[in-house]
Protein backbone atom coordinates (compact mmCIF):
# COMPACT_ATOMS: atom_id res chain seq x y z
CA UNK A 1 0.00 0.00 0.00
CA UNK A 2 1.21 3.32 -0.98
CA UNK A 3 2.34 5.74 1.71
CA UNK A 4 2.13 8.83 -0.24
CA UNK A 5 -0.64 11.78 0.70
CA UNK A 6 -3.93 11.45 -1.76
CA UNK A 7 -2.01 8.68 -4.45
CA UNK A 8 -5.36 6.67 -5.95
CA UNK A 9 -4.41 3.12 -5.17
CA UNK A 10 -4.73 0.10 -7.60
CA UNK A 11 -8.23 -1.21 -6.64
CA UNK A 12 -11.31 -1.25 -8.63
CA UNK A 13 -13.25 1.42 -8.85
CA UNK A 14 -16.12 2.64 -6.10
CA UNK A 15 -17.59 5.47 -4.98
CA UNK A 16 -15.46 6.85 -2.52
CA UNK A 17 -11.76 7.83 -3.14
CA UNK A 18 -9.07 6.58 -0.76
CA UNK A 19 -6.63 8.97 0.86
CA UNK A 20 -3.35 7.72 2.89
CA UNK A 21 -2.50 10.00 6.29
CA UNK A 22 0.02 12.44 5.90
CA UNK A 23 2.25 10.05 9.01
CA UNK A 24 1.06 7.09 10.51
CA UNK A 25 1.03 7.46 13.91
CA UNK A 26 2.41 5.13 16.42
CA UNK A 27 -0.51 4.64 18.53
CA UNK A 28 -4.49 4.98 17.97
CA UNK A 29 -6.16 8.41 19.54
CA UNK A 30 -8.10 7.95 22.94
CA UNK A 31 -8.53 11.85 22.94
CA UNK A 32 -12.14 13.10 21.46
CA UNK A 33 -10.70 15.84 19.67
CA UNK A 34 -8.23 14.14 17.68
CA UNK A 35 -8.27 14.85 14.49
CA UNK A 36 -7.07 12.40 11.32
CA UNK A 37 -4.67 14.27 9.10
CA UNK A 38 -3.79 14.40 5.52
CA UNK A 39 -3.83 16.59 2.21
CA UNK A 40 -6.92 16.32 -0.95
CA UNK A 41 -6.71 18.34 -4.53
CA UNK A 42 -10.64 18.44 -5.30
CA UNK A 43 -9.67 17.48 -8.98
CA UNK A 44 -9.05 13.84 -7.57
CA UNK A 45 -13.04 13.38 -6.67
CA UNK A 46 -13.76 13.87 -9.64
CA UNK A 47 -16.51 10.62 -10.52
CA UNK A 48 -16.63 10.37 -6.07
CA UNK A 49 -19.20 11.16 -4.07
CA UNK A 50 -17.01 10.26 -0.81
CA UNK A 51 -13.42 10.42 0.66
CA UNK A 52 -12.10 7.20 2.65
CA UNK A 53 -9.58 8.04 4.93
CA UNK A 54 -7.64 5.12 5.66
CA UNK A 55 -5.95 3.44 8.80
CA UNK A 56 -9.04 5.84 10.83
CA UNK A 57 -9.27 4.59 14.05
CA UNK A 58 -9.51 6.88 16.92
CA UNK A 59 -10.73 9.51 14.31
CA UNK A 60 -14.08 11.35 14.14
CA UNK A 61 -12.57 14.31 12.56
CA UNK A 62 -10.44 15.13 9.99
CA UNK A 63 -7.86 18.14 9.18
CA UNK A 64 -7.27 18.16 5.55
CA UNK A 65 -4.79 20.54 3.52
CA UNK A 66 -6.60 21.44 0.33
CA UNK A 67 -4.93 21.35 -2.58
CA UNK A 68 -4.91 22.61 -6.56
CA UNK A 69 -2.06 21.09 -7.60
CA UNK A 70 0.85 21.72 -5.82
CA UNK A 71 -0.61 25.27 -4.93
CA UNK A 72 -1.84 25.88 -1.24
CA UNK A 73 -5.56 26.69 -0.88
CA UNK A 74 -5.57 26.33 3.37
CA UNK A 75 -6.78 24.23 6.09
CA UNK A 76 -10.36 22.59 6.77
CA UNK A 77 -11.93 20.79 9.07
CA UNK A 78 -14.46 18.07 8.32
CA UNK A 79 -16.60 15.68 10.43
CA UNK A 80 -15.31 12.16 9.06
CA UNK A 81 -17.36 9.50 10.91
CA UNK A 82 -16.36 5.95 10.49
CA UNK A 83 -13.49 7.52 8.70
CA UNK A 84 -15.40 8.98 5.89
CA UNK A 85 -16.03 11.96 4.31
CA UNK A 86 -18.62 13.18 2.45
CA UNK A 87 -17.57 15.16 -0.88
CA UNK A 88 -20.38 17.93 -0.33
CA UNK A 89 -19.43 18.50 2.82
CA UNK A 90 -15.73 19.14 2.09
CA UNK A 91 -16.90 21.18 -0.91
CA UNK A 92 -18.61 22.78 1.52
CA UNK A 93 -15.86 23.72 3.97
CA UNK A 94 -13.53 24.34 1.17
CA UNK A 95 -15.69 27.43 -0.37
CA UNK A 96 -13.78 29.59 2.41
CA UNK A 97 -10.57 29.01 1.01
CA UNK A 98 -8.96 31.56 -0.53
CA UNK A 99 -9.15 30.35 -4.46
CA UNK A 100 -5.43 30.38 -6.17
CA UNK A 101 -3.81 30.34 -9.49
CA UNK A 102 -2.49 26.69 -10.65
CA UNK A 103 1.06 27.28 -9.86
CA UNK A 104 3.96 27.18 -13.33
CA UNK A 105 6.59 24.16 -12.79
CA UNK A 106 10.00 25.39 -12.37
CA UNK A 107 12.08 24.63 -14.81
CA UNK A 108 15.61 24.63 -12.93
CA UNK A 109 16.71 21.40 -10.94
CA UNK A 110 19.63 22.14 -9.39
CA UNK A 111 21.58 19.65 -7.53
CA UNK A 112 20.29 19.61 -3.96
CA UNK A 113 21.94 17.78 -0.93
CA UNK A 114 19.32 17.05 1.67
CA UNK A 115 20.43 16.99 5.01
CA UNK A 116 18.85 15.13 8.45
CA UNK A 117 20.85 16.16 11.52
CA UNK A 118 19.98 13.27 13.77
CA UNK A 119 21.20 11.53 17.22
CA UNK A 120 19.76 8.67 18.34
CA UNK A 121 16.69 8.71 17.17
CA UNK A 122 16.99 5.83 14.54
CA UNK A 123 12.90 4.54 14.41
CA UNK A 124 12.08 8.34 13.52
CA UNK A 125 15.07 8.72 11.46
CA UNK A 126 13.75 5.66 9.46
CA UNK A 127 10.65 6.94 8.53
CA UNK A 128 11.90 10.38 7.47
CA UNK A 129 14.41 8.72 4.95
CA UNK A 130 11.79 6.64 3.67
CA UNK A 131 9.54 9.29 2.45
CA UNK A 132 12.66 11.27 1.48
CA UNK A 133 13.79 8.33 -1.22
CA UNK A 134 10.56 8.43 -2.79
CA UNK A 135 10.96 12.65 -3.88
CA UNK A 136 9.92 13.23 -7.60
CA UNK A 137 13.29 15.12 -8.33
CA UNK A 138 15.85 14.16 -10.81
CA UNK A 139 19.24 15.52 -8.71
CA UNK A 140 19.36 14.91 -5.23
CA UNK A 141 21.18 12.89 -2.53
CA UNK A 142 20.64 12.80 0.92
CA UNK A 143 23.22 13.38 3.99
CA UNK A 144 22.72 12.25 7.52
CA UNK A 145 24.85 14.14 10.11
CA UNK A 146 25.38 11.58 13.20
CA UNK A 147 25.60 14.50 16.19
CA UNK A 148 27.63 13.17 19.15
CA UNK A 149 25.94 10.23 18.92
CA UNK A 150 25.90 7.84 22.20
CA UNK A 151 25.24 4.24 20.26
CA UNK A 152 25.80 3.38 16.54
CA UNK A 153 22.28 2.35 16.06
CA UNK A 154 21.82 4.96 13.66
CA UNK A 155 25.00 4.28 11.29
CA UNK A 156 24.26 0.15 11.83
CA UNK A 157 20.21 1.15 10.76
CA UNK A 158 21.35 3.53 7.46
CA UNK A 159 24.38 0.84 6.86
CA UNK A 160 21.76 -2.56 6.96
CA UNK A 161 18.10 -0.64 6.10
CA UNK A 162 19.11 2.02 3.45
CA UNK A 163 21.64 0.80 1.05
CA UNK A 164 20.49 3.25 -1.37
CA UNK A 165 23.54 5.36 -3.54
CA UNK A 166 22.03 8.38 -2.61
CA UNK A 167 22.69 8.20 1.33
CA UNK A 168 25.74 9.17 3.19
CA UNK A 169 26.40 9.41 7.01
CA UNK A 170 28.74 11.52 8.01
CA UNK A 171 29.88 11.78 11.85
CA UNK A 172 29.78 14.95 13.68
CA UNK A 173 31.36 14.56 17.26
CA UNK A 174 30.79 18.17 18.44
CA UNK A 175 27.67 18.20 19.89
CA UNK A 176 24.79 20.36 18.67
CA UNK A 177 22.14 21.41 15.82
CA UNK A 178 24.74 23.87 14.25
CA UNK A 179 28.00 21.99 13.96
CA UNK A 180 25.46 19.22 12.95
CA UNK A 181 24.35 21.28 10.05
CA UNK A 182 27.87 23.03 9.19
CA UNK A 183 28.85 19.89 9.01
CA UNK A 184 26.21 19.16 6.53
CA UNK A 185 27.12 22.26 4.93
CA UNK A 186 30.69 21.74 4.50
CA UNK A 187 30.06 17.83 2.97
CA UNK A 188 26.78 18.28 1.05
CA UNK A 189 27.91 18.38 -3.13
CA UNK A 190 25.05 20.13 -4.02
CA UNK A 191 24.33 23.56 -5.28
CA UNK A 192 21.46 24.09 -2.67
CA UNK A 193 21.15 22.29 0.90
CA UNK A 194 17.53 21.37 1.99
CA UNK A 195 17.31 20.69 5.89
CA UNK A 196 14.55 18.96 7.83
CA UNK A 197 14.55 16.58 10.51
CA UNK A 198 14.67 13.08 11.71
CA UNK A 199 10.40 13.43 12.90
CA UNK A 200 8.95 14.38 9.85
CA UNK A 201 7.45 13.31 6.18
CA UNK A 202 8.41 15.29 3.50
CA UNK A 203 5.89 15.80 0.88
CA UNK A 204 6.77 14.05 -2.76
CA UNK A 205 7.09 17.25 -4.30
CA UNK A 206 8.59 18.58 -1.28
CA UNK A 207 12.62 19.21 -3.59
CA UNK A 208 10.79 20.50 -6.91
CA UNK A 209 9.25 23.21 -4.63
CA UNK A 210 12.13 24.32 -2.93
CA UNK A 211 13.63 24.55 -6.28
CA UNK A 212 10.88 26.82 -8.09
CA UNK A 213 11.50 29.05 -4.99
CA UNK A 214 15.03 29.53 -5.63
CA UNK A 215 13.94 30.34 -9.10
CA UNK A 216 11.31 32.71 -8.35
CA UNK A 217 13.09 35.68 -7.28
CA UNK A 218 17.03 36.42 -8.27
CA UNK A 219 19.17 36.63 -5.34
CA UNK A 220 16.99 34.14 -3.14
CA UNK A 221 19.59 32.42 -0.16
CA UNK A 222 16.84 31.10 1.45
CA UNK A 223 13.53 29.28 1.17
CA UNK A 224 11.00 27.92 3.60
CA UNK A 225 8.19 25.79 3.30
CA UNK A 226 5.22 25.07 5.18
CA UNK A 227 5.42 22.60 8.43
CA UNK A 228 2.02 21.09 9.03
CA UNK A 229 1.23 19.12 11.73
CA UNK A 230 1.14 15.59 10.41
CA UNK A 231 -0.81 14.22 13.66
CA UNK A 232 -3.33 15.48 15.83
CA UNK A 233 -3.87 12.81 18.59
CA UNK A 234 -3.02 14.72 21.84
CA UNK A 235 -4.03 17.80 23.36
CA UNK A 236 -0.68 18.70 23.70
CA UNK A 237 -0.05 18.23 20.02
CA UNK A 238 -3.14 20.54 19.31
CA UNK A 239 -2.10 23.32 21.70
CA UNK A 240 1.00 23.42 20.46
CA UNK A 241 -0.26 23.43 16.47
CA UNK A 242 -2.05 26.53 17.07
CA UNK A 243 0.94 28.38 18.92
CA UNK A 244 3.36 28.61 16.30
CA UNK A 245 2.67 30.18 12.66
CA UNK A 246 4.81 28.19 10.58
CA UNK A 247 2.07 25.07 10.67
CA UNK A 248 -0.55 27.04 9.08
CA UNK A 249 0.88 29.74 7.21
CA UNK A 250 -0.29 29.46 3.37
CA UNK A 251 0.78 32.59 1.39
CA UNK A 252 3.56 32.72 -0.80
CA UNK A 253 6.16 35.50 0.46
CA UNK A 254 9.48 36.96 -0.73
CA UNK A 255 11.19 38.59 2.23
CA UNK A 256 14.07 41.35 1.49
CA UNK A 257 15.89 44.45 3.79
CA UNK A 258 15.35 46.21 0.40
CA UNK A 259 11.82 45.94 0.41
CA UNK A 260 10.55 45.95 4.12
CA UNK A 261 6.92 44.07 4.27
CA UNK A 262 4.47 46.75 5.39
CA UNK A 263 2.59 44.23 7.83
CA UNK A 264 5.39 43.31 9.80
CA UNK A 265 7.07 47.04 11.79
CA UNK A 266 10.09 44.38 13.60
CA UNK A 267 11.32 43.50 10.33
CA UNK A 268 13.38 41.72 10.30
CA UNK A 269 13.25 40.72 13.50
CA UNK A 270 10.03 38.52 13.27
CA UNK A 271 10.55 35.09 15.00
CA UNK A 272 7.93 32.86 13.38
CA UNK A 273 7.65 34.62 10.34
CA UNK A 274 9.77 33.42 8.05
CA UNK A 275 9.46 29.57 8.82
CA UNK A 276 11.48 26.88 10.87
CA UNK A 277 14.04 24.35 11.08
CA UNK A 278 12.30 21.30 9.57
CA UNK A 279 12.05 22.79 6.26
CA UNK A 280 14.20 25.45 4.96
CA UNK A 281 16.77 25.30 2.02
CA UNK A 282 20.09 27.72 1.72
CA UNK A 283 22.44 28.22 -1.34
CA UNK A 284 25.85 26.41 0.15
CA UNK A 285 27.88 28.70 -1.24
CA UNK A 286 26.13 31.72 -0.23
CA UNK A 287 25.48 30.39 3.10
CA UNK A 288 29.17 28.91 3.69
CA UNK A 289 30.32 32.40 2.67
CA UNK A 290 28.36 34.01 5.81
CA UNK A 291 29.84 31.61 8.13
CA UNK A 292 27.64 29.03 8.17
CA UNK A 293 25.56 28.79 11.42
CA UNK A 294 26.55 29.97 15.02
CA UNK A 295 28.07 27.25 16.94
CA UNK A 296 26.78 28.65 20.26
CA UNK A 297 22.84 28.28 19.12
CA UNK A 298 20.42 25.42 18.85
CA UNK A 299 19.86 21.88 20.04
CA UNK A 300 22.58 20.25 22.03
CA UNK A 301 24.29 23.65 23.50
CA UNK A 302 22.92 25.16 26.32
CA UNK A 303 21.35 27.34 24.78
CA UNK A 304 19.03 25.08 22.95
CA UNK A 305 17.79 26.34 19.93
CA UNK A 306 17.79 29.86 17.97
CA UNK A 307 20.24 28.58 15.24
CA UNK A 308 17.07 28.92 12.23
CA UNK A 309 15.93 32.34 13.42
CA UNK A 310 19.44 33.44 13.20
CA UNK A 311 20.38 32.29 9.90
CA UNK A 312 16.79 33.45 8.47
CA UNK A 313 17.62 36.95 10.03
CA UNK A 314 20.90 37.15 8.54
CA UNK A 315 20.41 36.05 4.95
CA UNK A 316 17.91 39.21 4.95
CA UNK A 317 20.21 41.61 6.72
CA UNK A 318 23.48 40.33 4.28
CA UNK A 319 20.82 41.47 1.26
CA UNK A 320 19.73 38.60 0.20
CA UNK A 321 15.75 37.57 -0.63
CA UNK A 322 14.19 34.48 1.79
CA UNK A 323 11.56 32.93 -0.11
CA UNK A 324 8.54 31.45 1.98
CA UNK A 325 6.94 28.79 -0.43
CA UNK A 326 4.16 26.84 1.61
CA UNK A 327 4.07 24.53 -1.33
CA UNK A 328 6.90 23.46 -0.21
CA UNK A 329 5.34 20.90 2.38
CA UNK A 330 6.75 18.87 5.41
CA UNK A 331 4.56 16.74 7.91
CA UNK A 332 6.10 17.53 11.34
CA UNK A 333 4.96 14.87 14.17
CA UNK A 334 4.26 17.70 17.29
CA UNK A 335 5.27 16.80 20.58
CA UNK A 336 2.68 14.24 22.18
CA UNK A 337 3.26 14.88 26.15
CA UNK A 338 3.40 17.57 28.85
CA UNK A 339 6.63 16.71 29.59
CA UNK A 340 7.95 16.63 25.76
CA UNK A 341 5.84 20.05 25.58
CA UNK A 342 7.65 21.45 28.26
CA UNK A 343 10.94 20.33 26.94
CA UNK A 344 10.27 22.27 23.74
CA UNK A 345 9.38 25.56 25.56
CA UNK A 346 12.25 24.99 27.58
CA UNK A 347 14.20 25.04 24.12
CA UNK A 348 12.30 27.63 22.33
CA UNK A 349 12.69 30.50 25.61
CA UNK A 350 16.54 29.80 25.92
CA UNK A 351 17.10 29.89 22.16
CA UNK A 352 14.90 32.94 21.75
CA UNK A 353 16.87 35.25 24.62
CA UNK A 354 19.96 33.75 23.17
CA UNK A 355 19.69 34.60 19.68
CA UNK A 356 18.09 38.80 21.13
CA UNK A 357 20.95 38.85 23.19
CA UNK A 358 23.32 38.01 19.90
CA UNK A 359 21.22 40.97 18.65
CA UNK A 360 22.05 43.58 20.78
CA UNK A 361 25.74 42.29 21.45
CA UNK A 362 26.10 43.77 18.24
CA UNK A 363 25.89 47.25 17.74
CA UNK A 364 24.43 47.40 13.81
CA UNK A 365 22.01 44.89 14.46
CA UNK A 366 20.90 46.34 18.00
CA UNK A 367 20.66 49.54 16.35
CA UNK A 368 18.31 48.58 13.70
CA UNK A 369 16.80 46.11 16.42
CA UNK A 370 15.87 49.35 18.69
CA UNK A 371 14.77 51.11 16.26
CA UNK A 372 11.96 48.95 14.94
CA UNK A 373 10.97 46.88 18.35
CA UNK A 374 12.36 48.48 21.55
CA UNK A 375 10.23 46.01 23.40
CA UNK A 376 10.95 42.88 21.03
CA UNK A 377 11.46 40.43 23.77
CA UNK A 378 8.22 41.40 25.70
CA UNK A 379 6.56 41.59 22.40
CA UNK A 380 7.19 38.33 21.49
CA UNK A 381 5.99 36.78 24.67
CA UNK A 382 2.91 39.02 24.53
CA UNK A 383 2.89 36.85 21.13
CA UNK A 384 2.62 33.55 23.03
CA UNK A 385 -0.59 34.99 24.77
CA UNK A 386 -2.23 33.65 27.84
CA UNK A 387 -2.80 29.93 28.69
CA UNK A 388 -6.19 29.32 26.78
CA UNK A 389 -8.10 26.28 26.49
CA UNK A 390 -7.65 24.07 23.17
CA UNK A 391 -9.64 26.17 19.96
CA UNK A 392 -12.04 24.31 17.77
CA UNK A 393 -14.51 23.19 20.15
CA UNK A 394 -11.95 20.19 21.64
CA UNK A 395 -11.24 21.57 25.35
CA UNK A 396 -10.55 18.97 27.93
CA UNK A 397 -13.00 21.50 29.97
CA UNK A 398 -10.50 21.07 33.04
CA UNK A 399 -9.17 24.09 34.77
CA UNK A 400 -6.21 21.34 35.17
CA UNK A 401 -5.09 21.70 31.81
CA UNK A 402 -5.13 25.68 31.75
CA UNK A 403 -2.77 25.31 35.18
CA UNK A 404 -0.89 22.92 33.51
CA UNK A 405 -0.42 24.84 29.95
CA UNK A 406 0.37 28.22 32.59
CA UNK A 407 3.06 26.02 34.15
CA UNK A 408 4.82 25.63 30.31
CA UNK A 409 4.47 29.39 29.48
CA UNK A 410 6.48 30.11 32.87
CA UNK A 411 8.96 27.71 31.71
CA UNK A 412 9.41 29.70 28.40
CA UNK A 413 9.29 32.81 30.08
CA UNK A 414 11.69 31.56 32.90
CA UNK A 415 13.89 30.22 29.76
CA UNK A 416 14.08 33.31 28.16
CA UNK A 417 15.73 34.96 30.70
CA UNK A 418 18.45 32.13 31.00
CA UNK A 419 19.11 32.92 26.91
CA UNK A 420 21.61 35.70 27.55
CA UNK A 421 23.44 34.06 29.90
CA UNK A 422 23.38 30.72 28.52
CA UNK A 423 24.47 32.23 25.10
CA UNK A 424 27.55 33.92 27.12
CA UNK A 425 28.64 30.75 28.55
CA UNK A 426 28.67 29.25 25.15
CA UNK A 427 30.34 31.50 23.26
CA UNK A 428 33.08 31.52 25.73
CA UNK A 429 32.85 27.85 25.83
CA UNK A 430 33.28 27.46 21.83
CA UNK A 431 35.87 30.44 22.03
CA UNK A 432 38.25 28.24 24.80
CA UNK A 433 38.22 25.13 22.21
CA UNK A 434 39.69 27.52 19.53
CA UNK A 435 42.79 28.31 21.61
Amino acid sequence: MSERVGEILPVEERAAFELAPAMESSLPSEWPGARWIGAVDMEWLTGHTQLQLLNHAGYRRARLLVRQGTAVRGFVDVEAPGGMVQRDALEEAAVALPVVEPMTAGTATPSVTVVVCTRDRAALLRGSLTAILKLDYPNFDVLVVDNAPRTDETRKMVRDEFGDPRIRLVTEPAPGLSQARNAGLRHAPGDIVAFTDDDVVVDGAWLREIAAGFERMPGTACVTGLVPAGELRSPAQEYFNNRVNWSKCTESKVYSFADPPPGLPKFPFCPGAFGTGANFALDRKTALSMGGFDNALGVGTRTGGGEDIDMFTRVILEGYSLVVQPSAIVWHRHRDGLDELSAQARGYGSGLGAWLTKILLDPNTARLALARAPRVAWNVLQGAGAPRRLIGGHSQGHDSWDQQLAQVLRLERYSLARGPLNYLLERRAGAAKTQ
